[in-house]
């Protein structure tokens, strides 16, 4: 990541930047299937070097930009700054990270002549796919970065990369493409007392979730550990026998 992600040169007039749709769209997906997302913290560089390097090829060099080799993703991983970016994941019930965004906050000071921008990326694991978490991942990311004062989200992609243009496009993104990369801005609506409460129990109730699932591999573990020495204590009795 560039020390400026959003150069002066780089930042678009607010009157082209289209502003976010009405959330009727996501209410509508949220009505369908609640999928608990977590906010991910320090502790987590692990389990994010783990899912990003679990990538295919393919779907590496649409989330970078370019091959990424093991070294290039650790290396990435390391550098981003838990206290200042936000980082949300999405675990299936066994706890393996399959969907996670990163919202990349500028580096610089932010001034008033300059709104305030993130830079939004998203990847998910081949075996996580068409169940629209890039999409939920992206309206998290919204609801997030517009209650803490941010007007605009970038997102800076691949042309080829269609389904992340896709979920740009959908929420109402200025979509701009130059050659073989695409850029996308979309502007963001100022927070209200709704948006924050509604991040407030998505936040509470994906810890709850994470909890829940963690107890509920515990005991998946402590019953597989349990038939393991039926097992062998029924071996050993067979054996006794002969």
């Amino acid at each position: 990541m560039a020390a400026d992600p959003f150069p002066p040169a780089a930042r678009p007039s607010m009157s082209a930047a289209p502003s976010a749709q009405p959330a009727s769209r996501r209410a509508h997906r949220s009505a369908l299937q609640w999928v608990p997302i977590r906010s991910l913290a320090e502790r987590h560089r692990e389990r994010i070097v783990a899912h990003l390097v679990a990538l295919p090829p393919r779907d590496r060099y649409l989330r970078f930009g370019h091959a990424a080799s093991d070294e290039q993703i650790a290396q990435y991983v390391d550098s981003i700054e838990f206290a200042r970016d936000e980082v949300f994941g999405i675990f299936n019930r066994r706890l393996e990270l399959v969907a996670m965004a990163h919202l990349a906050y500028e580096r610089a000071p932010q001034l008033d002549s300059h709104p305030a921008m993130v830079e939004f990326g998203v990847s998910v694991l081949p075996q996580a796919r068409g169940r629209g978490y890039g999409a939920r991942l992206f309206d998290h990311a919204v609801m997030h970065a517009r209650n803490r004062g941010t007007e605009t989200l970038f997102i800076h992609a691949l042309s080829e990369n269609t389904a992340m243009l896709k979920i740009a496009r959908n929420a109402g993104a200025k979509v701009v493409r130059d050659g073989s990369e695409s850029e996308a801005w979309l502007k963001l609506p100022p927070d209200t007392l709704g948006s924050q409460v509604e991040e407030m129990v998505e936040t509470y109730a994906a810890e709850v979730n994470h909890r829940l699932k963690r107890h509920a591999l515990q005991l998946e573990h402590w019953f597989d550990a349990v038939n393991e020495v039926r097992a062998r204590f029924a071996k050993g009795l067979v054996v006794a026998s002969e």
